[in-house]
């Protein structure tokens, strides 16, 4: 069996020399390897290639025969780790609440406990006979969280 924490270090080692972050790094029970990293501006297939590269240099194939996968975080994919929500600060996002409750908006703050969104509702102010559109800034706690995911938005 594949040593979970000895590969975390080799990935880490050649992350520490790049500005791509670790999302996702899992090891099945017959030795399948994947690797999910992302970074801010995309993640280019000849870096996920040279990743792969390292990670192979690395480990002896002599001592455990494995499968490895190096991959991107996938656009549309929901976020894991809290990086995800620093890179997308000021892009739409849509996040579902526990509550099955779906939210849209433009993701605003992340910090370690929470994000917010700027969203848009229909509020009717008091006194007024019609709702109105108004922007409103929403907490999320990321435990209350099912998902959160960049909104491809097509014109």
């Amino acid at each position: 069996m594949i040593d979970k924490k000895k590969l975390e270090q080799v990935v880490d080692e050649w992350l520490a020399k790049t500005d791509y972050f670790l999302v996702d790094l899992s090891v099945s029970a017959d030795d399948r390897i994947v690797v999910v990293i992302d970074h801010a501006d995309g993640v280019w297939i000849e870096d996920c290639a040279e990743l792969s590269r390292w990670i192979e240099s690395q480990m002896s194939r002599e001592d455990e025969d494995y499968e490895l996968e190096v991959g991107s975080a996938g656009l549309g994919q929901p976020f894991r780790v809290k990086q995800q929500y620093d890179i997308h600060v000021g892009k739409s996002v849509e996040t579902q609440t526990l509550d099955g409750k779906k939210w849209t908006g433009v993701l605003t703050k992340a910090d370690d406990e929470a994000f917010t969104l700027l969203t848009t509702q229909k509020v009717k102010p008091e006194g007024a006979k019609r709702p109105k559109m108004v922007e409103v800034e929403m907490e999320f706690h990321y435990d209350e969280v099912a998902y959160t995911k960049y909104l491809i938005k097509v014109k």
